[in-house]
């Protein structure tokens, strides 16, 4: 009854997903910006999420 690799990776992209929302959602950009990285991240997961931390908004 072991947990396969893919699946507990996937949980963990999962929840780093989730972070990553929560995070942009709570920034101080705009709201057009907002939907398009929350889109971005949900539509391409590793790749939007990825591109948002280095791309996205950055705290002052």
């Amino acid at each position: 009854m072991g947990i396969e690799v893919g699946g507990l990776l996937g949980l963990i992209v999962l929840i780093i997903d989730v972070w990553a929302i929560i995070k942009v959602i709570q920034s101080g950009a705009g709201t057009g910006a907002k939907v398009l990285w929350v889109v971005l991240i949900l539509v391409l997961p590793i790749l939007g999420l990825l591109l948002w931390f280095l791309m996205g908004p950055k705290r002052g």
